[in-house]
This record gives structure tokens, sequence and C-alpha cells, in this order.
């Protein structure tokens, strides 16, 4: 099956001002959507990381696959996709999801593969899951993922959106925040992005959080490497009981060698609390450190930066052979991704957590996907019957997002600067910060 063209095209898509401690979500996210078309006229899909350095990355291997043969990517473009890292420190601790020089080739990789992926599936009538090996469950639980948030809904100027969560900058507005999204989706767990207010209003959060759900609902919380280890042992010690049952602390502080400091404080109490990383443990190079000092005992991957969707796979069987449990990690995205996570989470076993997922944040203006937006029901993705990703596009849902590239800003993210821009001229991202 050759490939007759790559279209590469690039769309933003309204946001809202989330916070974290990489500072301010910008008004759009931005989003590169892929179309590989075979000779015999059928179209692979696939969504990825935005902005002009991911489609410009793209575009300059595009001669390369236009005569390729889909079902031969992997040895076409493993010797130019293999892993730069050669031996330096891959974290992405200090730079957001989608911009680690060092995982470039891996998000390239990774987007031609799930393109080809559904380029293949289409074409013998196969869903994607199906094709990596089997389906081991027809739906995906995704958990709610609250975050503070300043007033608004996205957007700007005539592109205003409506403020469906509205204000969150206390542990009350978060509390209900969540209860709107469990309610809407019902998600059965909680995954919280914190790292924004004092540590001791974010303890109080989740404690509210626990109080009103209980036991039942497994609560998560991110702060994205802005404590100490000192603040991160403190705030493990404080959850202790809400953090149990299938619940775990993020990334609290930064580095392998900061994690397994936090983590043998923690057993030294008593305390056994999961420690998670998605910045900290990125690429199997990660591994051989995190496992040997026993930092991370629960990997958030992501088929976009991990390298695909039979990295995952992999990282799936070493996670189990070590007895780390494995997650997924999310960041702002539209229906192709969603769909893309579920897949690949139906045919990996050893999926022990909930995903993350940004859908919610995001809206129907926005959605590319024919039909309008995935379904999100008892807080779980369905895979459908349907070859391929299960998707196609709406390609004049595709041409609003490109007009609005064009018409927006925004090339990169860059939470600081708008972090500067509305809320404090003088703020930068220091870790840490407690």
């Amino acid at each position: 099956m050759k490939i007759k063209d790559l279209r590469i095209h690039s769309i933003a898509v309204a946001d809202p001002p989330l916070r974290s401690s990489y500072g301010l979500h910008q008004p759009y996210a931005l989003r590169t959507i892929l179309e590989l078309e075979s000779e015999d006229g059928i179209v692979g899909i696939n969504e990825t990381y935005g902005g002009e350095i991911p489609a410009t990355a793209l575009r300059a291997i595009r001669n390369k696959l236009i005569g390729a043969n889909a079902f031969r990517i992997t040895g076409l473009l493993n010797p130019e996709m293999s892993n730069k890292r050669n031996g330096q420190d891959g974290s992405q601790t200090y730079m957001v999801p989608g911009e680690n020089p060092l995982d470039e080739t891996s998000r390239t990789f990774a987007a031609i593969e799930v393109a080809c992926l559904d380029l293949i599936g289409k074409s013998i009538g196969v869903p994607v899951c199906d094709l990596i090996g089997g389906r081991v469950r027809e739906k995906v639980p995704f958990s709610a993922y609250p975050f503070y948030k300043h007033a608004g809904g996205g957007g700007e100027g005539k592109d205003i959106r409506e403020d469906e969560y509205g204000e969150a900058l206390s542990p009350e507005s978060l509390l209900a925040q969540v209860k709107e999204m469990i309610a809407k989706y019902g998600f059965g767990s909680v995954k919280f992005k914190a790292g924004v207010l004092d540590p001791e209003l974010e303890i109080e959060t989740v404690k509210l959080m626990y109080q009103e759900f209980g036991p039942a609902v497994p609560l998560r919380i991110d702060p994205n490497s802005a404590w100490t280890v000192e603040t991160s042992v403190q705030v493990g010690k404080a959850l202790a009981r809400e953090l149990s049952g299938g619940g775990y602390l993020e990334d609290p502080t930064a580095g392998i060698a900061g994690m397994a400091a936090v983590r043998k404080q923690l057993l030294a109490m008593g305390i056994n609390v999961p420690l998670a990383s998605n910045v900290a443990v990125t690429s199997f190079a990660d591994l051989p450190s995190s496992i040997a000092s026993d930092a991370v005992q629960i990997i958030l991957c992501d088929h976009h930066y991990w390298g695909g969707m039979r990295q995952v796979q992999h990282l799936a069987k070493l996670a189990q052979t070590f007895n780390i449990g494995l997650s997924m990690h999310s960041n702002s995205h539209l229906g192709i991704s969603l769909m893309a996570m579920a897949h690949v989470a139906a045919a990996t076993p050893h999926l022990t957590y909930a995903c993350d997922t940004h859908y919610p944040w995001q809206s129907e203006k926005d959605e590319v996907v024919a039909g309008g937006r995935i379904p999100i029901r008892e807080g779980c993705v369905t895979i459908p019957e349907k070859p391929g990703l299960g998707v196609s596009l709406d390609y004049d849902q595709l041409a609003r997002g490109k007009e609005r590239y064009q018409q927006v800003p925004y090339r990169k993210r860059d939470d600081e600067k708008e972090m500067r821009k509305h809320v404090d001229p003088t703020w930068k991202r220091v870790l840490p910060r407690w």
C-alpha cells in the first residue's frame, strides 16, 4: 500500500485560562492534523502537537514518505527517528510536553505511525486496537482533570467562548468544578492539577474532595515539580489517607533523584503513597535509574512522545515486569487524539490507572471529527467497531481551525508570557516554588 500524499494542517482551538506551575494557558491551544493518503484514495488521519516546530519536522520527512509502503514505515523511518538522547538528561521538568528537543524525532515518528495505522485499518476494515494486538477492554476509563483557573472560556475578540466552569481559585470553587465534571461525564476518579496555590490550600482542596466523594473516587494530585523534597514529603504525609486506595502523588518535585528522596522519606514514615511521573520519566533511557532508585511507581505514558502506540505497549510490558503502574498523560487535544489514546489503551493489558484527558476543556466549536465530539459516558470512551481510529475529518471544521490558526499570534505554547500578561508582570516559572 503506497502513500500518495501527506497533508499537514496547523490549527488553533480555544483553551480556557487554566493554571499550573508552568503558568497560565494561552487563549488558544495549537494542534497539527495529519492526512496520509494512499494511492487508492484512502486517507489515514492523526492529531499531534501544534505550532511551527512540529509541523516543520513533519514537512521535513514528507518526501521520504511519498511512495513508501504504509506497512513498512517503522523500518523506513527507524534509522532517522532513533532516540537522540545519547545519555543526556531527557527530563521534561523544565519544558512543557511536546517541546523537549530530545523527543522531537520520537514525536514525529509517533505522528506518522498513528496516521499509518489509521490508514491500514481503514484499508482492511480493522480497528487500530485490533491491528496492534487486539483489544483487552471495550471501554477505556478516564479521570476528571480539574484545574485552578481564572474566569473565561478561552478564545479572544469576537471568538470569546462561554465559561462553562467559571473561576476556580479556591478549594471550594475547585470542588464545585469537579462535581460539575463528574455530573456531566461520569468520571470515577480525579486527577487534580496543583502547584498553583500555597501547598496548604492545595492540601485543603484534596481534603474537601475526599470529604465529598469518599474513598470510592480515587484522588491524584500533580503539582508539576513545584515543591522541594521537604514540601513534597509534608504534602504526602498530610494526604496519606486521601491519596491511598488508587490515588497517587505525581511529580511533586523535580527529577529522578528528587522523586527517589521523597519516596524514601515517605516510606521511612510508613507512608506508601505511590509517586507517579510524566516529566521525570519520559523515555526508555530514564527507566534504569528510576527503577534502581524506586523513584517512580506509576508512569504516565503518552504515545505522542514515547514514540507511538507500539512503544507504549513495550513500555507497558516492562512496567508490568518491574511492578510499575501505568496510566496515560494528556495535554490539550481534540477527538482524534482522544481516540488514539483510547485505542492504544484498549490494546494494552497493563493499564492500571484511568487515563488523563483535557477533552472536557475543549469545545464542540473546535472539534474536527465528523459528527462532533467523542462521547465520554460513565467516565469511559467506548471503542467503536469502525475501522482505523473510528473517526474521520469534518473538512469544514478543519478549515475553520486553520483559519483560526492564521488569525491568532500564537505559534508555540508560552505559559510564562501569559502569566506576565494577565496576572503578574514579573512572574517566572521557578522550581521549586515552595
